[in-house]
């Protein structure tokens, strides 16, 4: 098991073994260097019998093991040894004697770097340890790619440069500990200040209650995991953001940004801000196709279709966050800064479409995507409904579009068959249909938040929806743990595949909310508990994805081992999850707040309590009943209908 502690851009990976030994992607790091690589632990001369590993926060792990000293012999051990580990680079050791006689304890610690890169050793291309060199309490290491050094706390009897070795001698009593400390810095650097760990976090404090046990650690955990991946902009450092995924993406991902702050929403609007003013300085500008586009990488989309562009999916969504962060209590002063680029994504999306319908694949000869339509559709709807509100142009125009494009996709992307029919995942640009099922259709039913507590229009009527929710429903793409990303009964399905079987945690919570958003409950619950059950398997820090191998009584589901574990998405879909079964549907700029709880209380009782809208603390209880209670909310918020 590997226990991966985080509070970028610091990281600690480890084994449940406790022992740093070089081996995979061990070791502390800063910036996606590797600053240490083994950190090897010496009591009496023997290595500590591991008895518990486990993450006691998102940013540190505990190790305990024990020793057994030479006599007097017996089976019990008489030193108990405790490592906590911090994802900021630091390590505590502490040594408890509960022998019955006074205990002379050398310790030894043996370290060693090799200042790799993450991505290099990702890659299997990492060369020997480093020579180190003595310097202060403890040991340093330097080559051309920088520097690293260990400082001790206390101050090593003895230091050994050639051989990486640190040794301290203790005297303990019965029942008396002693402690140690290592420090792991890049040379000359400070501690690390985590930006999630700072007294300006842009997510609210809240927490979540309810008859089913695994739900407030399911938000808390989620939250933790969001605040360890907080990363600020270099050059405005007061605009904060999220990082993809720890250990492979500690980086910015557009699109992923986007989407995990969105699903916090309910948080505050301050993630959602700084998010989308960090986006919009890398906007592309001129007069060329691409203007107006956020830019962003090519993504894998399964065995049926080429690599997508995730930048067509970010420009998509920087209007629809802006939109929903409005609804949910955005100040209008970051509206109206923030209103141009959203202006320019939407002028790029009715330049693409052109004198067409569909939004094309940036590829010439790429596909024209299901989900893709859904992102466009919803943009343009959402988009409309801001432009009208802050007084600009063109949100008529993006309507006419919409209803165009609601038209055609239900003649060109709808494959009827005696069980009642599906969307089609594509079409070919000779207009063919690609006819498999997978977690990218729940997009159609994220339709947007509208004012007075609607959702927007979706691109299926509801005959087609509940078509839809049931096939969502069915054994073959629910697993019982989420959303299969392709059903199991498809052409090339693989329950370990990214896009091709595997659960993907953010499109389950996307089904979730569309699903309880439509009416369709039943299916909802079940991917909500399901969700619920993998979380627990998890320790409730969800991956990106997991196997989408069939739920059996008495399973767990399986990780995927090239899985972000924490992940941006992963994290937030708790939150999205939530606070779907609730139904809270706020419109700020009216003054008002609808709660559409589901009717069957698939957790039973549930209570949110710290959220925000309209910028102040709002809670609410739903009942087993499924009857909703607002506990708290801003002065002069008014309850919808």
């Amino acid at each position: 098991m590997t226990l991966i502690c985080v509070a970028l851009p610091g990281l600690a990976i480890s084994t449940d073994q406790g022992q740093l030994t070089g081996r995979g992607l061990e070791g502390f790091y800063r910036g996606g260097r590797r600053l240490l690589s083994r950190c090897g632990l010496l009591v009496a001369g023997r290595e500590p019998v591991p008895v518990q590993a486990r993450m006691t926060a998102a940013d540190r792990a505990r190790f305990v093991g024990t020793v057994r000293s030479s006599s007097p012999p017996g089976p019990d051990p008489d030193i108990m040894v405790e490592r906590i580990r911090h994802a900021d680079g630091t390590e505590r050791i502490t040594l408890r004697n509960w022998g019955p006689r006074p205990l002379r304890l050398p310790v030894e610690v043996a370290l060693g770097t090799d200042l790799a890169d993450l991505g290099a050793i990702a890659a299997g291309a990492t060369g020997p340890d480093l020579p180190a060199t003595v310097h202060d309490s403890g040991l340093r290491w330097s080559c051309s790619a920088g520097t690293s050094s260990v400082a001790a706390v206390p101050p090593p009897a003895e230091a050994l440069a050639s051989a990486g070795l640190l040794r301290w001698e203790f005297d303990l009593a019965p029942g008396e500990s002693r402690r140690l400390e290592l420090r792991v810095r890049p040379d000359g650097a400070g501690p690390l200040r985590a930006v999630g760990h700072a007294a300006t976090s842009p997510l609210a404090p809240s927490r979540a209650t309810g008859d089913e046990p695994g739900v407030p650690a399911l938000w808390r955990t989620g939250i933790e995991d969001l605040r360890a991946l907080l990363l600020r902009d270099p050059g405005h450092p007061a605009d904060i953001h999220l990082a993809a995924g720890a250990p492979w993406r500690c980086g910015l991902a557009p699109a992923e940004s986007l989407v995990a702050a969105r699903m916090t929403l309910p948080l505050g609007t301050r993630l959602a801000v700084g998010t989308l003013r960090t986006l919009a300085r890398t906007q592309t500008p001129g007069t060329g196709p691409r203007s107006g586009m956020i830019p962003g990488p090519r993504r894998d989309a399964g065995p049926h279709l080429p690599p997508t562009c995730t930048g067509t999916e970010a420009t998509l969504l920087f209007p629809v966050l802006l939109a929903e962060a409005r609804r949910w209590g955005l100040p209008e002063s970051d509206t109206d800064e923030l209103l141009p680029t959203a202006e320019h994504c939407l002028a790029w999306l009715r330049a693409t479409v052109g004198d067409g319908t569909y939004v094309p694949d940036p590829h010439p000869d790429g596909p024209v995507r299901c989900e893709t339509q859904a992102h466009a559709h919803r943009a343009a709807l959402l988009g409309a409904d801001l432009l009208d509100a802050c007084n600009r142009p063109g949100g008529p125009a993006l309507r006419e579009w919409a209803g165009r494009l609601r038209a055609a996709f239900q003649r060109d992307f709808w494959l009827d068959d005696p069980s009642g029919g599906r969307p089609a995942a594509a079409t070919t640009r000779d207009g063919r249909p690609v006819p498999h099922l997978g977690c990218a259709a729940a997009h159609l039913l994220d339709t947007g938040l509208l004012g007075g507590g609607a959702h927007a229009p979706g691109l299926l009527d509801s005959v087609r929806t509940e078509q839809l929710a049931r096939l969502l429903g069915a054994p073959a793409m629910d697993c019982g743990w989420g959303l299969r990303g392709l059903g199991a009964k498809e052409p090339g399905y693989n329950p370990f595949g990214h896009r091709a079987g595997a659960v993907r945690v953010h499109e389950t919570a996307v089904a979730v909310a569309g699903l309880a958003a439509a009416g369709h409950e039943r299916e909802a619950g079940s991917l909500a508990r399901g969700t619920l059950a993998a979380a627990g398997a998890f320790g409730h820090r969800l991956p990106e994805m997991y196997a989408g191998e069939q739920r059996t009584e008495g399973g767990a589901p399986l990780a995927h081992p090239a899985a972000c574990r924490p992940a941006a998405t992963a994290a937030a879909a708790g939150v999205l999850l939530l606070t779907s079964l609730v139904g809270i549907r706020p419109d700020a700029p009216a003054g008002t707040v609808t709660l559409r709880p589901l009717r069957e209380a698939p957790l039973g009782e549930l209570g949110l309590t710290g959220l925000r809208v309209a910028g102040a603390p709002f809670s609410v209880r739903v009942s087993r009943l499924g009857l909703a209670m607002v506990e708290e909310a801003a002065d002069g918020l008014q309850l919808g209908v």
